[in-house]
């Protein structure tokens, strides 16, 4: 998946308007433009449409983070300047306080069925043996079983 994707996802699944997701990207020490969510909000397809870096979808899950589990005392996290879809998985983890199980059942949502197990796996060092790069298409079924768990319908 690509940034911009996840980003959009985001947006859907908690219905946030521009000035919200300015908000959240401030939570994470960015400032951005209207005309920069506005960019990254677009299809790939459109003249207007601008790719994210890693740098600024890091910010997001950041601000993210401080705004669904509040700002923690110390330094601030910074944001990572690479990122894989297993750090996305664990940043939504943090943010929406979820146990193995809670992402367990979001993904049964999306009609999959994984253990327990399968997913501590993710959430494990990269050099561990026990340790799984988290796939595009698990990611997918993630965000697919959050909005139907969290979006108003």
């Amino acid at each position: 998946m690509d940034n911009n994707d996840i980003l959009r996802r985001i947006r859907y699944t908690f219905e946030y308007s521009d000035s919200q997701m300015i908000d959240i990207f401030a939570k994470g020490d960015m400032t951005v433009t209207r005309a920069e969510v506005s960019s990254w909000m677009k299809r790939e397809d459109d003249d207007d449409f601008t790719p994210m870096k890693d740098i600024e979808i890091a910010s997001f899950l950041n601000g993210f983070i401080v705004l669904k589990r509040g700002s923690k005392d110390g330094p601030k996290a910074i944001p990572e300047r690479q990122l894989d879809n297993n750090i996305i998985l664990r940043k939504m983890k943090i943010a929406l306080n979820l146990k193995d199980v809670d992402v367990v059942d979001i993904i049964d949502l999306a009609g999959i069925t994984v253990s327990k197990h399968e997913i501590s796996a993710f959430f494990r060092k990269k050099g561990q043996g026990q340790y799984r790069p988290c796939l595009d298409q698990f990611l997918r079924n993630f965000f697919q079983g959050l909005q139907k768990k969290y979006r108003n319908t």
